[in-house]
């Protein structure tokens, strides 16, 4: 046992000294498909033969060829390679294997130099594809894709003797939906789905258009330019997805109270805009609007792919977009969408001081938050109205017919409406504050 464990130390040690092994392949049809495993395998090579019937395998020495030793290896690993190899012909430094084994592994010692490496005879798991169709039970995920042919795993052992099966790297290749990377449409892109082995029924993700499903390979195949492949039928779209997105006009209104964070709504009124950009099977899609975020009752439905809808009253809502295909056997939500709109605020300040300092203080405005409706007058101390407005973020600059009006007291009277069905009715005084000398005007003058 002791023997047989330092054996395998020493292979796996000596491996990264046999990089460049030196083996060669006589009397085969086709080149030779060389592949590197992981090193963890000890194996430095796996030479694939088109047909070994009457392939040789040599071996060139860098020294004594007489000095050069064979093993043979199976399923047991390196360590079952004890007896040296009979049969093996010498011709100055090369030695020479006249028939090579396939599917089985070689160890080949030159001094205290091994070579390891693993042949496979691919005539014997060659891969005909004879036919391909599509499963009519695949699912909203999931394609799949009956296949008639055959090719056996290919099977190959480490130097430990672990089991492994090399990629064969057989191909879906078929068309689907993505995403565009500027958000903006679904563009139609190849997809590609690969398996190691040849199998009778391969899934593979479902496409979002209608698309024929062509399986081909293998890579060894390829390699020897005798690709088989294999085209389905076009395969009518199933599986829906949809891309939503919401986009809240922005007021930047420097006396409006906003809400914190990134949650939507904030002060009515709030405009909010719903799209929806689907794939090719999804028929039948609304927009589902709740007021409970679990969707237990819905009280409000738009079957439009973009719903552009204004919020006037206070509350929270919840919505979110569902679509299925023609026969409701595919269907989905998106992510749902929670607008707040909060109560309403409003608050008129009793005085401002235009002219004097630029941009402070110099307007008088309400400070409001929710309001859906809105009316202002403002007068004079002899009932002459000054300025009217309905905007809650207009105000008034002290100017009456474009002059600047004298220091005082005026008054404003305010009726508005919020989104939680309060009704405002205020009146109260301004003082102008601070303002620049001038002579004081009469009501004449005001009115002129």
């Amino acid at each position: 046992m002791k023997t047989i464990k330092y054996f395998l130390l020493s292979i796996m040690v000596m491996a990264a000294a046999s990089a460049m092994a030196q083996v060669s392949f006589g009397g085969n049809s086709k080149p030779v498909y060389d592949w590197q495993p992981n090193v963890n395998t000890g194996l430095q090579h796996l030479f694939v033969l088109y047909d070994a019937q009457g392939v040789s395998m040599s071996y060139t020495a860098n020294s004594d060829p007489n000095d050069v030793t064979w093993y043979e290896f199976g399923e047991e690993g390196g360590g079952s390679a004890i007896d040296p190899m009979t049969g093996i012909q010498r011709n100055g430094n090369v030695t020479t294997l006249p028939q090579v084994k396939a599917d089985r592994g070689y160890i080949i010692q030159e001094g205290t130099r091994r070579t390891c490496v693993w042949v496979v005879d691919y005539s014997k798991h060659r891969l005909q594809l004879r036919s391909a169709t599509v499963n009519p039970e695949s699912d909203c995920g999931t394609t799949i894709i009956n296949v008639d042919g055959s090719g056996d795993d290919i099977v190959y052992y480490t130097i430990n003797g672990g089991r492994r099966v090399f990629d064969r790297q057989i191909k879906v290749t078929y068309k689907t939906l993505s995403w565009s990377e500027d958000n903006t449409e679904w563009e139609e892109v190849d997809a590609v789905t690969s398996v190691e082995s040849f199998k009778t029924a391969i899934a593979v993700p479902a496409s979002y258009c209608n698309t024929s499903f062509t399986i081909e390979g293998d890579n060894l195949l390829e390699y020897w330019n005798e690709v088989q492949r294999k085209t389905t039928e076009v395969f009518p779209a199933k599986a829906v997805m949809a891309e939503t997105t919401v986009l809240q006009e922005e007021r930047n209104n420097d006396n409006e109270q906003k809400s914190q964070g990134t949650m939507l709504g904030g002060s009515a009124p709030v405009r909010i805009t719903f799209s929806a950009h689907c794939t090719d099977a999804v028929t039948f899609k609304e927009w589902q609007v709740s007021d409970f975020p679990e969707f237990n009752n819905i009280v409000m439905t738009f079957s439009q792919d973009e719903v552009d809808y204004t919020f006037e009253e206070t509350g929270t809502t919840y919505w979110r977009f569902y679509y299925a295909n023609s026969d409701g056997s595919c269907e989905n939500y998106s992510e749902t969408y929670t607008v707040s709109i909060g109560e309403s605020v409003l608050i008129c300040p009793n005085f401002f001081s235009p002219g004097t300092t630029e941009e402070a203080n110099d307007v008088w405005k309400v400070s409001y938050k929710s309001i859906v409706d809105f009316h202002c007058w403002i007068y004079n101390r002899w009932g002459v109205l000054i300025k009217e407005f309905t905007d809650p973020n207009d105000g008034w600059d002290g100017t009456y017919r474009g002059k600047q009006v004298n220091a005082g007291v005026y008054f404003y009277v305010v009726r508005a409406t919020g989104s939680d069905g309060h009704k405002y009715k205020l009146s109260g005084d301004i003082n102008i504050l601070r303002y620049q000398k001038r002579e004081v005007p009469t009501a004449a003058d005001e009115l002129e």
